[in-house]
Parts: structure tokens; sequence; C-alpha cells
């Protein structure tokens, strides 16, 4: 078992391969497998699919932006079905999360169970976002990637949430507060761990989570972003 708890996960890669070798070092990557199978397929269970194809049966992704995600579910079927799909992707990511944090644990150290839920969170909202079972298309993170941050560090999740809320509220479009979301995760990632590797994983997290948001931005610039109202209106199966 490792003592020094301050190691980062580099850090962590050096001390094996000087104390144990490659066969150490290949239990290493095995673990980091066994984290990130386990959260891609955990992410793969999308709320708004699974509720909407197979309990609804209308698929949400034939309507509105054709995005399978909460905003897009609410807006076309509204109800008290949205609270499954907000319970399934929440509880998703954090077993996802718990999951990657226990399987880090076994080397002992404080800094690998942090690394070891960036780690989780980035598969499971890879899952989320490109589940293989629903032909890689998925929705846009935000509830399980916001989940996430709160499961991470609540400093993060204080940057996160708290950009995301303002201008949700003040713009009412919520894909603002997506982009602001996914584009500070890095900084906060950086401003709390200083770690090379958590911020490497916080770039490709807040990344996916922007370029998943690339067409709600250009139509925020050019003013034809639609507004997110708590009154939902079914659109007659029309995908933008």
């Amino acid at each position: 078992m490792i003592t020094e708890s301050n190691l980062g996960f580099f850090g962590f890669l050096y001390w094996v391969n000087g104390e144990g070798g490659g066969s150490a070092v290949g239990y290493v990557l095995l673990m980091m497998l066994a984290a990130a199978v386990i959260a891609y397929f955990l992410g793969c269970f999308n709320g708004a699919v699974i509720v909407s194809k197979y309990i609804l049966r209308d698929d949400v992704r034939k309507h509105g932006s054709g995005n399978a995600g909460l905003t897009n579910f609410y807006r076309t079927f509204g109800g008290p079905l949205t609270f499954v799909v907000i319970l399934t992707d929440v509880l998703k990511a954090v077993a996802a999360v718990l999951i990657g944090m226990a399987i880090f644990r076994v080397v002992g150290t404080a800094a690998m169970e942090t690394a070891g839920k960036y780690w989780a969170g980035m598969f499971c909202l890879l899952g989320h976002m490109f589940p293989c079972m629903f032909h890689f298309q998925g929705g846009k993170g935000i509830l399980s990637g916001g989940t996430i941050a709160f499961m991470l560090d609540w400093r993060v999740a204080l940057v996160v949430w708290g950009g995301f809320l303002i201008l949700a509220v003040l713009t009412k479009w919520v894909s603002l507060g997506s982009i602001w979301a996914g584009a500070s995760f890095p900084f906060a990632t950086w401003f709390v761990y200083h770690d090379l590797f958590l911020l490497v994983l916080s770039i490709i997290i807040g990344g996916l989570i922007v370029w998943k948001h690339r067409g709600n931005l250009k139509r925020i610039l050019s003013g034809t972003e639609s507004k997110f109202s708590l009154h939902h209106k079914k659109d007659g199966g029309t995908v933008k």
C-alpha cells in the first residue's frame, strides 16, 4: 500500500514502475480499464431515451432538437416521467464515480481516489453522449456532468453550477449555462487540485460538453436559440 497520499496519478505511475516494475504497471492499467468499461456502460443508460422509447413508445430523439437529454424530453413530453429521467441520469453518474473511486482506492491514496472519480466520470459522460446500445446517439451530458461535478468536489461544483444557474436564470438559455459549465470545468479543476492528470481529464470532459453544444452556441450568436419555459409543448415530431 502506498503511504504517500499526496502522489498524483503520474507520480504514482512513476512510483509503481520503480517499485513493482512492468507487472505492477500492468495491474494499474487493468484497474483503469475495468473502471472505464463499467463507467461507460453505466453512462449508456440514458434516461430520456429509455423512458421515451420503452415507456412512452415515442423516441425523444424524433422530436424538438433531436437531443436525448432532459431539456428536450421536458419540452416534448413533460409530466412526472421527467423525474424518472432525472433520477436515472443522476444515479448512473453517482454509481460510476463511486465505483471508479473504489477501484482506484485499491492503491491506498486520496489522490488516486480523486483520479478514479475523474476517470470514471469521463467515461460515464462518454457513455451518456455516445451510448453503444442506442446507436451512439445520446444526450449532451449536463445533468450527468453536473452530478459528476458534485461528486468530485464541492468547490468545482460551485463554479460549474453557480455559473450555470446564474446564466440560465438571467437569459433563460439553458444551453448558455451549459457552455459555461463545460468551459469553466478545467479551470475549476486546476484551481482546486493543480494536478496535470486531472487537468487533462477535465479538459476532455469540459470540451465534450462544449462541443455537444456547438449548435446551440451558433443559435445564441444568431439570436435564434430557444429559451427555456416551464410549460412544454409537443412539437409534432419535427427534429430541428
